[in-house]
Parts: C-alpha cells; structure tokens; sequence
C-alpha cells in the first residue's frame, strides 16, 4: 500500500507545481491598452477609448452624437475617428492576443499519462498487470522564463504598432478634413467663376443678338460658360468624395454622415511651429525605431529559446507503478526520459539567429537616417509650403484684386468692354483659389511634419517592421521574422 501512497503522492507533487508555475497571471490586456493609451495622450492629447460595451463606452458614444449635433472642428473629427473607428477597435484586439500569449507563455505543458493492461496465463490462473506512468517535460519548467520574456517583448512590439496605429488614423483625419475644407471653398470659388461667366455669355448673346459682336466671340464665351458649368460638377464630386473620406474615418453611416464643418481653412499662423533641434526631437519620438529595437529583443529572445531547446531536446520526469493481481501487489518507482543531443548542437539556428539581428540592426540604422532626412524634408515643405500662402496673400491676390479695380475703371470710362471686365474677375476668383490650395498644401505639410515629431513617420515611408512581432508564440524558425 506505501508504494500506492508514494505513485499517487508523486502525482499529487507533480500537479501542485504546475500550479504554482502558472501563477495568477490574468488575461485582462486594459493594462497595456492604458499604458498605450497615455503615450497617445502624451504624443498628441488625444483620448482613445477600447470599446467592450460597459457603461464608459456607451458615454462615448453619447460624447460622439453631442459632437455630431453641432458643427465639427478638426479637433473634434479626429477625436471621433479615434474613438469611433472599427478599424482602430480591431487593432487594439492585439493586445488581448498578445496578453493572451504571454500567460499562455507562463504556463506548463500538460503533463502525459500512460497506461497499459497486460493478461498472463500461468498454472494458477490469469494473472494482470497494470502498468501506469505520469511524466512532465522538466526542459518545460526552464524553458517557462524564457518563454515569458519572449512573450513580453513581443507584447510591448504591439503595443508600440498600436500606438503607431493610432497616431497613423489621427494624421489622416486631419489631412482629410483640410482637403474637405479645401474642396468646399474651391466648390464656392468655382459657383462663383460659373456666375462671372454666365453673366458673360448673357451679355454676349444680346450683344450678338444686336449685331455688335460676331458668333465667333459668342461662341467663345458659351465655351467658357459651358467648362465652368463642367468645373462646378467636378468641384461638387470632389467634395463629396472629401466627405466619404471622413465619413469612412470617423466611422459614420446612416443618419449620423449629415454632419457639417465649422468654419473654412485658418490662414497661416504668423508663428511657425517650433523647428529647432528637429532631427533629435524626430529620433527621440519615433514609434518606428522602438517597433524595431523590440523586434531586435523577440528576435534575441527567440534565439535563446532555440539554443536551450536544441542543447536539452527534451528531459521528463515523473513516477511510474505497476499493479500484479490477483496478488493486489504494487511496485512504483520515478520515471525520466532524455534527449541526447548528438547530431545537432544548435549551431546553425544561433548562426541564423545572429544574422536576423545584425540585419535589423541595419535596418535600425538605416531607419534611423531616413527618419532624420523625413523630418527635414517635412521642414522644406512646410516653409515652402508657408512661403508661397504668404506670397499669394502679400502679392499676387493685392495684383489680381488691383487689376480688377483698374479693368473696372476702364469699363466705367468706356474703354473696355464687359467681356473684359468678367474675365478680369474670373481670373481673380481663380487666384483666389489658388490661394486656398496653397493654405491647404501648407496645413497637410504641418499636419506631416507634426506625425513625424509625434513619433511616427508618414505612410508610404514608413519601414514596416510589424511582420516579426506577430500575434503567435512562433519558438523558432525564419518564418517567425
């Protein structure tokens, strides 16, 4: 009977260290989505909110109709697309599968039970034997610190793609909602261009119907009529299009897309954003330099768990017994296994392991110098960008607006006709325009280099570094990176 009490105590010890190897570690992931969401307030201001229909959520949404009900500001766009966006609410659920793989990291492998029955004639009748066996993988309990700590940096790649998801939807909610500006004044500019020249093409058809001018000229201003009547449509497809645009970003169907923007484009500030020391400032932000430095700790972390599988292939232990009958007689003893590692000693895998890190280490650098050359091009634009909206509003519309007041005199003393004077006016409604590009142009070029000191390079330059932190709990193996 003692050797029964020992089988089933050993079993017993060997279900309580499971146990206590797993730990309380908790499934909830809101820790990390905090932690993501104050690096986002500290970046950019910004509230995110992980929607999972408690009763904060449903104050959100109460947050984002008041919105909606008045007229938006940009300010209050982004902060809808950053809490209302599906696409944004699907990302954050990385971090639940990220949390999840980090306790699944922590835990042991079940340990394996074996059984066999055996039927033996003799001269005294049938005699059993039972034999059972319980083993756990103790290469699994050494292996759990490491498994942990690979689990955890690739938590933390998440975390940083997250982040950069964040501040990628914010960027493009801000330009979208300048060229929604913009297409609404160009729409209002071009209806206005459409009323110079139909007031042309009327005159021209009196004038014609009078005698004093030819068809060849009433022809040319019907085709003048006709292409601003074509440039309207287009402008009222544009902002449509513009609206979509943010209707998609922000989430919106149904009832809720009847929204309307406060206010036109702001002209351009008197004081530039503060340019110094900009390289630095980029470095020292960017989310795409620290996906890639905890890219470079799953990648170590993988290696290590590769070599220490590879030296220890497999070591289980456990206890074994054996039942005779009908002599209800029991012999139990430990049982171990191990995996001698002859033939491969892991040199290839540390070999490969060592290159996946100095090519991200170049990848590192290289990044880091297109992040500093990003951040100056940024710079160029935005000055130029400043420079010709200052240029239009100190010269050319002053010109255009002079030229027009001087063809008015001119028509005033009859000494030009009203064809000119309409064209004088359309030209300067188009400079007017233009103008309006060039304000839009400069707000899109901040808009860019304010990503890219928020820690994110702009979309289209941006290295994706994602692929290596994957979801999975990938042990080893190129198709992991």
């Amino acid at each position: 009977m003692s050797s029964r009490i020992r089988f089933l105590s050993a079993m017993a010890s060997l279900l309580v260290l499971s146990l206590a190897l797993a730990g309380c570690a908790s499934l909830d992931a809101r820790p990390a989505f905090h932690q993501v969401q104050r690096g986002v307030a500290d970046r950019t201001g910004e509230l995110i909110q992980w929607n999972s229909g408690s009763d904060e959520d449903a104050d959100v949404a109460a947050k984002i109709r008041a919105m909606l009900a008045e007229e938006l500001t940009l300010d209050e766009t982004v902060q809808i697309a950053l809490l209302n966006n599906r696409r944004l609410q699907g990302v954050y659920e990385r971090l639940g599968v990220a949390q999840a793989n980090l306790v699944q990291a922590g835990l042991l492998n079940n340990p394996i039970f074996d059984a066999e029955l055996k039927f033996l004639d003799n001269v005294s009748g049938t005699k059993a034997i039972l034999e059972m066996a319980v083993v756990q993988d103790f290469m699994d309990i050494v292996m759990i610190p490491l498994r942990k700590r690979l689990a955890e940096a690739q938590l933390e790649a998440i975390k940083a793609e997250v982040a950069a998801a964040v501040l990628d939807l914010a960027s493009e909610v801000k330009v979208a909602f300048v060229r929604f500006q913009a297409a609404e004044q160009t729409l209002a500019m071009r209806k206005q261009i459409l009323q110079s020249t139909d007031a042309s093409y009327d005159a021209a058809r009196r004038l014609r119907k009078a005698g004093n001018i030819t068809d060849l000229s009433l022809a040319s201003e019907r085709a003048l009529y006709e292409q601003s009547k074509l440039a309207v449509a287009s402008a009222e497809t544009a902002v449509l299009e513009a609206r979509e645009r943010l209707n998609a970003l922000m989430g919106l169907w149904g009832d809720d897309t009847g929204w309307v923007v406060a206010g036109s484009l702001p002209a351009v500030p008197g004081d530039e954003m503060d340019l110094a020391d900009l390289e630095r400032r980029a470095i020292a932000a960017s989310l795409d330099l620290a996906m890639l430095r905890n890219q470079m700790r799953v990648v170590a972390s993988r290696t290590g768990i590769d070599a220490a599988v590879l030296v220890f292939p497999e070591l289980a232990g456990g206890a074994a017994a054996e039942y005779e009958g009908p002599e209800d007689k029991w012999n139990a003893g430990p049982a171990i296994a191990i995996g001698v590692p002859i033939f491969d000693w892991g040199q290839a895998r540390t070999a490969a392991g060592r290159h996946r890190l100095r090519r991200l280490w170049n990848e590192y650098t290289a990044l880091a110098i297109e992040v500093r050359s990003a951040a100056r091009a940024a710079k160029y634009r935005l000055l130029n960008a400043r420079h010709q909206s200052e240029y239009y509003r100190r010269v050319v519309l002053p010109l255009a607006g002079q030229i027009t007041a001087q063809t008015q005199l001119q028509y005033n003393a009859m000494q030009l006709g009203v064809f000119q004077l309409l064209q004088a006016k359309q030209r300067e409604i188009d400079t007017r325009r233009q103008h309006i590009l060039a304000q839009r142009d400069y707000w899109i070029a901040r808009t860019e280099l304010e990503q890219i000191l928020a820690g994110r390079m702009l979309r289209g330059t941006a290295v994706d570094v994602s692929a290596g932190a994957g979801d999975g709990m990938d042990m080893g193996g190129e198709g992991g990176h």
